[in-house]
C-alpha cells in the first residue's frame, strides 16, 4: 500500500501516524477489506483484525489510545458465537475498525473474505469494475461478490462456502 493508489497511500500513511501495528503488535494487527485489494470506493474503511485473548485488557487498551479520535465507539457484543470488541474512529478522512476476537487472523471471517476476493479478481481481473459498481450503488462488498456468482443465502458464510468449493481457503 505504501507504493500503491493515492487512497492507498494515504492509508498507508495514516496507519503509519497512528502507530497501530506496532502499538498493539502483540495482538497480530492485519489490514483487511478493500482497500489493500483495490476494490475500495470513496468510503471504504480501514478493517484492521486481531487476534484477542484478553477482551477486557483489549477494550482499555483501545480506549487509552484512541479515545480522542473523532466519533470513537468502543462496543463489545457477540458475533457467530464470538465474544468480539469493535473500536471505531475517525482519522484523516479515513473511518478505522479496529475488531478483535479470540481466532487466529488468518481464520478470521475478514481475512478469509480478502483472500477469497483477491484470488477471484486474479482469475477474472473483469470482476473488479462489476464489484466496484455495486459498491457504488451500496452494495457490501461481499453482498457484491455473491451477486456476481450467483450465491444464494447469507454472502458472509456464501463467500467462505464458496472459497472452500474453490480451493482457495481451508477452514
Amino acid at each position: 500500500m505504501k507504493k500503491g493508489k493515492i487512497q492507498q497511500q494515504e492509508a498507508y500513511s495514516a496507519i503509519q501516524e497512528l502507530n497501530i501495528l506496532n502499538d498493539l503488535h502483540i495482538y497480530n494487527p492485519v489490514l483487511c477489506g478493500t482497500l489493500p485489494i483495490g476494490i475500495d470506493v470513496k468510503d471504504s474503511d480501514l478493517d484492521i483484525i486481531m487476534e484477542v485473548r484478553k477482551l477486557d485488557i483489549f477494550a482499555n487498551e483501545l480506549h487509552t489510545l484512541y479515545a480522542d479520535k473523532e466519533n470513537f465507539t468502543l462496543k463489545r457484543t457477540t458475533i457467530r458465537g464470538r465474544d468480539v470488541v469493535k473500536a471505531n474512529f475517525m482519522f484523516r478522512n479515513f473511518e478505522f475498525e479496529l475488531f478483535g476476537q479470540a481466532q487466529p487472523v488468518h481464520n478470521q471471517f475478514a481475512y478469509l473474505h480478502m483472500k477469497i476476493e483477491y484470488e477471484l479478481l486474479q482469475r477474472d481481473p473483469s470482476l473488479r469494475e462489476k464489484v466496484i459498481r455495486l459498491k457504488k450503488q451500496g452494495y457490501k462488498t461481499e453482498p457484491a461478490f455473491c451477486k456476481l456468482l450467483g450465491i444464494s443465502g447469507d454472502p458472509y458464510e456464501g463467500l467462505i462456502s464458496y472459497g472452500v468449493e474453490e480451493g482457495i481457503v481451508q477452514v
